[in-house]
């Protein structure tokens, strides 16, 4: 579903974000991507749905590269939920906000109007509808960051850090919801222990390049490969 080959990128400042990096992520597999602050994973995530293109390597997913052309057709592929929900709500209601990607693909407005309204219900927002986004909690913001994108069905879901903001309760709540989900599932997050709940395997970043890559099981148990990456066990398993 999803293969890089070689992937290289330089922000303007020098930054090597990326350096060679292959990998491959196959369909409806729930992979994660770890790795301390300024490891690349963010970059390589704005990779797969055309945010950046590739300044050197490839990008395929689904059997189409990532070139400037591509991008409309990789953003409608890949659903992104951003690290910071405030960056994906931008409309004066949020109704509208959940709207706005269907209108905008041209969705069936019926049809796409009965999955927002579940999304919002499932995740407790229908009441909060009429509402501007900048009223909501932390905690509604990012349910309503994760309806807006699922509501137009992506075949993948790419997430930056989920759970940043959850309280416990909602951290249950949405790894019930992607266990649930048949897409493909890329996931990016500090919080090995939502790792540990809802990935099938990890990749580790480390200064750009994947260091290691394996089942959830092996790498997160490995204390010795965490540490050499700046890493801890999950806190299921520490003493």
């Amino acid at each position: 579903m999803i293969e890089t080959e070689g992937l290289s990128f330089t922000y303007d400042d020098g930054t090597k974000a990326l350096q060679h990096i292959t990998l491959r992520i196959r369909e409806g597999e729930s992979a994660g991507i770890i790795g301390t602050n300024g490891a690349g994973k963010s970059t390589l995530l704005n990779h797969l749905n055309g945010w950046f293109t590739p300044q050197s390597g490839t990008v395929t997913v689904d059997s189409i590269r990532s070139t400037k052309k591509s991008q409309e057709t990789l953003r409608r592929k890949v659903g992104l939920v951003f690290q910071n929900p405030d960056d994906q709500l931008f409309m004066t209601r949020l109704y509208d906000d959940i709207m706005f990607g269907p209108d905008n693909l041209g969705m069936h407005r019926k049809e796409s109007e009965a999955e927002a309204e579940r999304l919002l219900r499932n995740f407790g927002l229908w009441e909060l509808r009429e509402k501007p986004p900048s009223k909501l909690s932390q905690g509604q913001k990012r349910f309503a960051a994760f309806a807006a994108v699922l509501v137009m069905r992506p075949p993948i879901l790419v997430m930056d850090e989920p759970t940043s903001d959850l309280d416990p309760r909602n951290r249950k709540k949405l790894i019930s919801l992607l266990r649930s989900l048949s897409s493909t599932r890329i996931t990016v997050s500090h919080d090995l222990d939502f790792i540990w709940d809802t990935c099938d395997r990890v990749f580790v970043m480390n200064s750009g390049r994947i260091s290691a890559e394996g089942t959830t099981t092996d790498i997160l148990a490995d204390r010795a490969l965490l540490e050499e990456n700046g890493l801890e066990l999950p806190i299921r398993l520490q003493d």
